[in-house]
């Protein structure tokens, strides 16, 4: 029976003192005379963390670990080195980029993680303790407040109690899983697991912020006792619900469920604030199903935003009861969202942790807003960008806006406008002038402002910047923006980079929050790079190119499945697993998501969680992303043929 296999196995590592908070090799790292640990990464670097001036002895010792390791030892603030014999700074490790020309060796003061599937949880923890003991879990395991009401968490507890109990049991299971473990009934062992207690210090219910809190401590006893978890929102408490979830599996030969490696204790939070996926409704709709499904699988990789990129050149499928037109331009009548729809939408992600952003991409990529109101662009034939010298166009503008925000900021209690959360993206990359220089009328008008094409485009950026402060929102803006007009940008504008030419460190040393995802590249968080796998997303670390007292202005960033070639027969499978890399790397301490080599087996096993609860996620180690599996076998297959290697 696997359970007393399972139990032999952890009286032996008792026995042994094996600490089984880290499952280990030695991945070419050793230890030190001093207690410290030498941790390698193979083909990897950091940037902006060379010690200055750098000691005679590292190029003297290019390519000589041994060397390498002398001389970091007698160099003062030396945190590591890198094979080309460059000295690092001991923040090292928190800026680690795969695909480099050399190896890089970080002094730390534990061992180095083994390639593993340990722990069993995605994204990994901040921090957690475990011991050797399998405890059984009741199929009834009751989730309760210790204190107070709150509608979002009772419906978690009803989507949690199907999610990790998916199989049905009987009492009698449990019981014979304990004989199993213990002999019969009666000789001291543990009563089954039957309870999560939570407990949260505010149950305030309003829309999620970018500083709300996401922490949460989860403890699992090995006497079969209570587990415990605590938030200080019922934000947090959803992130540890779903970690809960990933604790308990379900053990096929006993018809029961177990957590391995009881007790546990995990306390956890993100690295980064803002951790999200942008879905593109305009090149191809989504119906509502399909955005409430990417909705749900976005929780168990503990992402929080979904950046709904409403409009392009292409459609704008969007109700507006002030310019009730605006949908004119949508794909057809049948492929629209209605207010009430959209609403849906965004309490359905809220409960679920998750706050929808809204994009309209303007002034350029705006062609489908001209089908309902043709004035508000150039003209009939040169249609992008909107036109700026016409009012109507930003009375059209400060008008819709409003139906999106309310015309103030969202507080406690007391959320505003169609989308709640305090940010609203506006766009503004990829804008081509021409038009507004052929067009008379708006050429005469830049003429008679003094402006040239490109300083028509500054005031039009910069003026829907002003009218969403001005109704409570941060603006996020592309790339462009910020490299066209620099620090004249208001401060409030949140700058999304997406091209490699963007200065990441220029826009945080100026002053601005940053979301990054640079789009085409070879680390890739733009999703539609099919070859682009997710060894490469998971060597993008948003703040491994600034220096690390900036990185604190780096708020995150999202994966961006641009609609081109994706739609509801294709979203899921083309989004997962990449996705987990990119939740993995935004959640997750940068010492312990430096590497996908030691993440693998544990990706491998989320995608098939991911698959066990419906989520169509495409195998681990495609050569081209959503691609089908190549052949007969288990969601497991790929790793185990790579174990036999």
């Amino acid at each position: 029976m696997k359970l007393l296999s399972v139990a032999l196995a952890s009286t032996l590592a008792s026995n042994l003192a094996v600490d089984a908070s880290y499952l280990r090799d030695s991945q070419g790292a050793t230890d030190t005379t001093d207690g410290s640990y030498w941790w390698k990464f193979p083909a990897s670097d950091c940037g902006y963390d060379d010690v200055s001036p750098q000691p005679a002895c590292g190029p003297a010792n290019k390519g000589n670990v041994t060397g390498l390791e002398e001389c970091c030892t007698a160099t003062e603030g030396c945190g590591g080195f890198n094979t080309n014999g460059i000295i690092k700074k001991t923040d090292c490790i928190t800026r680690v980029t795969s695909d480099q020309p050399c190896d890089l060796y970080v002094l730390q003061d534990k061992p180095q993680p083994a390639v593993s599937d340990f722990p069993p949880i995605w994204p990994y923890p901040a921090d957690f303790t475990n011991g050797t003991t399998t405890v059984t879990v009741s199929g009834a395991t009751k989730f309760s407040l210790s204190s107070g009401t709150s509608p979002t968490l009772s419906q978690a507890f009803e989507r949690y109690q199907e999610i990790t109990f998916p199989h049905v049991t009987t009492a009698s299971d449990a019981e014979q899983a304990l004989t199993n473990l213990f002999g019969e009934a009666g000789l001291g062992g543990p009563s089954p697991l039957a309870a999560l207690t939570v407990t949260v210090d505010d149950l305030d219910e309003s829309y999620p912020q970018l500083d709300t809190d996401e922490t949460y401590n989860l403890t699992v006893p090995a006497d079969g006792s209570a587990a415990t978890l605590h938030a200080k929102t019922i934000y947090g408490a959803l992130h540890g619900l779903e970690t809960f979830s990933q604790l308990v599996q379900f053990d096929f030969e006993t018809e029961s469920y177990i957590v391995e490696n009881a007790p546990w204790t995990i306390t956890d939070a993100p690295r980064f604030p803002h951790r999200g996926l942008m879905i593109d409704t305009a090149r191809h709709f989504e119906p509502l199903h399909a955005i409430r499904d990417i909705i749900d699988s976005l929780t168990y990789s503990k992402l929080n935003v979904l950046h709904w990129h409403m409009s392009d050149s292409q459609s704008f499928p969007m109700q507006s009861k002030t310019y009730p037109k605006l949908w004119d331009g949508s794909w057809s009548t049948k492929e629209r969202y209605t207010q009430a729809d959209i609403a849906s939408i965004v309490e359905y992600a809220r409960v679920r942790g998750i706050g929808v952003i809204v994009e309209f991409d303007m002034p350029g990529h705006a062609a489908a807003w001209c089908a309902g109101y043709p004035e508000i662009c150039p003209s009939a034939t040169c249609q992008q960008p909107l036109n700026v010298a016409n009012n109507a166009t930003f009375d059209l503008v400060t008008s819709l806006l409003g139906e999106m925000t309310g015309g103030k900021s969202s507080a406690a209690g007391s959320p505003s406008g169609l989308f709640p959360k305090n940010m609203i993206h506006l766009g503004g990359d990829e804008v081509d002038t021409s038009c507004w220089e052929s067009t008379p009328a708006v050429a005469e008008w830049l003429k008679e402002h003094g402006f040239t094409a490109d300083q028509g485009y500054a005031y039009f950026v910069e003026k829907v910047a002003a009218i969403a402060i001005s109704q409570g929102r941060r603006p996020i803006q592309w790339s462009e923006v910020f490299d066209h007009f620099k620090t004249e940008l208001p401060k409030d504008v949140i700058v999304h980079i997406w091209k490699s030419v963007t200065n990441v460190t220029e826009v945080v040393a100026d002053g601005y929050n940053v979301l990054l995802n640079v789009g085409y590249d070879s680390t890739s968080w733009y999703l539609d790079n099919l070859n682009v796998d997710w060894h490469a997303v998971y060597a993008q670390d948003p703040c491994g190119g600034s220096p690390s007292d900036l990185c604190k202005l780096i708020l995150g960033g999202h994966g961006e499945m641009w609609g081109e070639t994706v739609d509801a027969s294709d979203l899921e499978q083309t989004v997962w697993p990449r996705l987990a890399a990119i939740g993995e790397r935004l959640w997750s301490p940068a010492a312990n998501s430096a590497s996908s080599a030691v993440a693998e087996e544990r990706m491998e096993d989320f995608r098939c969680l991911l698959n066990r609860r419906g989520v169509k996620s495409a195998p681990v180690n495609n050569a081209n992303a959503r691609s089908a599996p190549p052949q007969p076998g288990s969601c497991l297959e790929q790793r185990r043929q790579r174990r036999r290697v």
